[in-house]
């Protein structure tokens, strides 16, 4: 597990980035989900890829592009919803995108699934390092099944205001490692 969080307000002359556009893509695809009251999720084996993820974040995805009459190339970073690190990988190349576009969001690798906190993860990975006038891909996923796409704007760069807070990879490189046991206690598996 993981989370994100941004602060979202209007288009202003001093924040981050903008919200340019955004397109979504909804259906009622069975996926993944968790019943109340029971300890752990289920989900529907193979459609979990397809037709889940790899449908609703393709549609998602080229209706923001027509919307906005944008190609792949468009685009300076990309990050997709992370389940795994080939899932993202995989949509990347079907859409026309490249690794470079995508390696600076794809942080799956680094930190797991993050259920719904990776595609923030990403989006605040890619931040960190954005430049002025640069343009980001954010494409996110719920099991349901829904997509969001989002193109944003690097206006003033977070490394660019003597930003204090650190950066998700100085985050990353705090980490603390916990022993079996601990974790065991944590997830109740055991008592201490």
């Amino acid at each position: 597990s993981g989370g994100g969080a941004i602060l979202v307000g209007p288009k202003t002359g001093d924040c981050i980035a903008y919200f340019e556009a955004s397109a979504s893509y909804v259906t009622d695809t069975p996926d993944f989900w968790r019943r109340a009251e029971r300890p752990y999720p289920s989900h529907a084996g193979r459609f979990t890829g397809e037709p889940a993820y790899f449908k609703h974040i393709i549609n998602a995805t080229k209706e923001l592009m027509s919307e906005l009459g944008y190609k792949p190339e468009d685009f300076d970073h990309v990050i997709f919803h992370q389940p795994n690190f080939k899932f993202p990988v995989r949509v990347g190349k079907i859409l026309g995108f490249t690794e470079k576009q995508l390696k600076n969001g794809l942080i799956v690798s680094t930190l797991g699934n993050s259920y719904a906190g990776c595609s923030l993860l990403g989006l605040v990975s890619v931040l960190d390092i954005a430049k002025p006038g640069e343009r980001i891909l954010l494409v996110s996923y719920g099991s349901g099944s829904g997509s969001d796409a989002f193109s944003i704007v690097v206006q003033n760069p977070s490394q660019s205001k003597g930003n204090p807070v650190p950066s998700i990879h100085q985050l990353i490189q705090r980490k603390t490692y916990i022993s079996y046991s601990q974790y065991a206690h944590f997830r109740r598996k055991i008592t201490l």
